[in-house]
């Protein structure tokens, strides 16, 4: 049984159809990238998965489960699938560590001696220990998106979801982010990114998907897909975005 199963997806806002009919799998484990211009639907998908938006028709399984039924309550939901923004959405007043303790302290009740030690492991394990006293503005835009994603990782989600988050940093700070993800994946998180690092989703992805007007156009092993696109469309994307 895959981790996550979404069979035939919907997404609409008024006449505009975002994601059409979408048919997607991500195994237990598995890094899948999502690829496409800006509009395809990638970041649209992403929160259709973490309930953010809800669906007009299809079904969305987290280990077999339904779990985009109407009425159904989102928070048990997103305490699985964490997600992370282009936005690192950091509140300034609060430390980096204080950041990151807010919805596990409010959500589990702990107290912050007792998160502590687990917090302080994330933050050193993805070096930031250094950090963990400072202030969003006293950080790199780096070390914000790092911090963000410790932050996700502190609910202990089954699953993460990346939405550009490279696209907000600049050039020379995007590599200690994509380690993040490399070290994510070496860990066994199953992780699904909408991305426009192709060389990253090449080298780092088990599968990805070429998305065009809310519609997975062609999936497949990333030498497959880069090496050899079979879709036209897949061939016109990649010649402009490898260039």
């Amino acid at each position: 049984m895959p981790k996550l199963a979404l069979h035939g997806v919907e997404k609409r806002f008024g006449e505009n159809v975002v994601c059409d009919g979408i048919d997607l799998t991500i195994e237990e484990g598995q890094m899948v990238c999502l690829i496409g211009a800006s509009g395809a639907g990638k970041s649209t998908l992403l929160r259709c998965i973490n309930l953010l938006e809800p669906i007009e028709d299809g079904e969305i399984l987290l280990d077999g489960k339904d779990i985009s039924l109407p009425g159904l309550d989102p928070q048990p939901v997103r305490r699985r699938i964490g997600m992370v923004f282009q936005s690192f959405n950091l509140f300034p007043h609060m430390t980096a560590v204080e950041n990151v303790m807010l919805a596990p302290r409010r959500l589990y009740r702990k107290s912050r001696s007792a998160l502590l030690p687990e917090v302080t492991e994330l933050f050193e394990r993805f070096g930031l220990k250094e950090r963990m006293g400072h202030y969003p503005d006293q950080l790199s835009g780096g070390q914000q998106q790092r911090v963000a994603i410790v932050r996700a990782l502190a609910m202990k989600p089954e699953v993460m979801l990346f939405d550009e988050i490279t696209s907000a940093l600049d050039p020379q700070l995007v590599g200690e982010v994509l380690d993040v993800l490399r070290l994510l994946k070496d860990s066994g998180m199953t992780m699904v990114l909408a991305t426009h690092e192709m060389a990253f989703a090449r080298e780092a992805a088990d599968k990805v998907c070429f998305l065009k007007d809310g519609k997975v156009i062609e999936e497949g092993a990333p030498e497959a897909l880069f090496d050899a696109p079979q879709h036209p469309d897949t061939q016109a994307f990649l010649a402009r975005a490898l260039k």
